[in-house]
């Protein structure tokens, strides 16, 4: 590496390409067949939500997810004026908070559904726990029905229900029965309201029907395969190489000494760690390419380095290593890690330098 290099490149750093975004939120709206609600909770799950909000406003979504009210509240500051849904289930005590982000909360109990109806006619979408187990009115709890019924009839603020399904990306099969669940419920209730839906990325994929009016993608925009149905790459993670070693027979890397040297090799030392997003559980797992060479993690990653064995391969200070979304992709840099590309991406520190494409 050169003084003439770039700063945001001189250590850690993530190249977005939101064409490949926008091409992904196509593939989804085409299989759906209607408007998208895409999720952009976690700071658009660590890419940055205003850049792909913004990328995103072509495709004239309904609106946009998040799981807080202050995120809600960021999109509201940045001049986002699409209806933006809460999606985590809303407390009684939070209510204000979330009308004077001018958001729909997610409401799945008596107390919250009482409290919001208190403030006013403003929107809400009920959420149904069909199997997930997590939160939302229940279709068994028929007590608890009965109010609601009662609640809602002079409820104008009314205007979606919602469920979510647990294992469409698994086991497609399972999305039908609470797929039903929901619509038993609605039944149950007397009254359909504008909006009914179910689908995020998994379940679009898991059959048109639970497109619903519309679907909420996330994970599949931002390059995370979803079953057989692979994505374009969105994310390029990468950092420089900042030290190299030749090591002997039996020395050992990093904390704990966990990785012996076979043979004689040679060690890269990275400029990132698990604040900037390599995951811990990557350490003698995961795979990093470097040049055309992919290679192994070697010793614990740290928080602000990882050690990665080269072998033989020629590799200097200031050499570009892909974490993940090159020749080893998010999913696969996930299933190292034992864990999913959500976690991958969400991971991403604050320091690691974004930096954003449309071509």
């Amino acid at each position: 590496m050169t003084e003439s290099n770039p700063a945001e490149t001189r250590r850690a750093w993530i190249d977005v390409d939101l064409a490949a975004l926008v091409a992904n939120a196509r593939q989804v709206q085409d299989r759906a067949g209607v408007p998208l609600l895409p999720m952009v909770k976690a700071n658009g799950y660590g890419l940055g939500a205003m850049p792909v909000v913004r990328a995103l406003e072509p495709l004239d979504p309904w609106g946009f997810g998040v799981a807080t009210t202050d995120e809600a509240r960021t999109l509201r500051d940045h001049g986002v004026g699409r209806p933006i849904l809460v999606l985590s289930p809303l407390a009684s005590w939070m209510a204000r908070d979330c009308l004077a982000a001018e958001a729909r909360p997610a409401i799945g109990d008596l107390a919250a559904l009482e409290a919001w109806l208190a403030l006013g006619k403003a929107p809400f979408h009920l959420e149904v726990d069909s199997g997930m187990s997590r939160a939302g009115f229940r279709p068994d709890d028929h007590d608890t029905i009965a109010s609601l019924r009662e609640l809602l009839a002079d409820a104008p603020g009314w205007e979606g229900i919602f469920t979510h399904f647990h294992s469409a990306d698994s086991d497609p099969a399972t999305a039908a029965p609470q797929w039903d669940r929901l619509q038993g419920f609605i039944a149950t209730l007397g009254r359909r309201p504008r909006f009914v839906h179910a689908a995020s990325s998994s379940g679009v994929f898991a059959g048109k029907q639970y497109g619903g009016d519309f679907a909420r993608p996330g994970i599949f925009l931002y390059g995370g395969r979803v079953g057989d149905w692979i994505p374009r790459p969105v994310a390029r993670f990468q950092a420089r190489v900042i030290a190299t070693r030749r090591l002997q027979p039996g020395d050992t890397a990093s904390y704990g000494a966990t990785w012996t040297a076979p043979k004689a090799t040679t060690l890269a030392t990275l400029g990132a760690g698990y604040a900037d997003g390599i995951l811990r559980s990557l350490s003698n797992r995961g795979r990093v390419q470097i040049g055309e060479g992919i290679h192994r993690i070697a010793g614990r990653v740290t928080m602000d380095m990882t050690v990665v064995d080269v072998g033989e391969a020629s590799v200097a200070v200031g050499d570009v290593a892909t974490i993940w979304g090159g020749d080893v992709t998010l999913s696969e840099q996930a299933e190292h890690a034992a864990t999913n590309p959500y976690e991958l991406l969400t991971a991403l520190g604050s320091r690691v330098i974004r930096r954003y494409s449309d071509e």
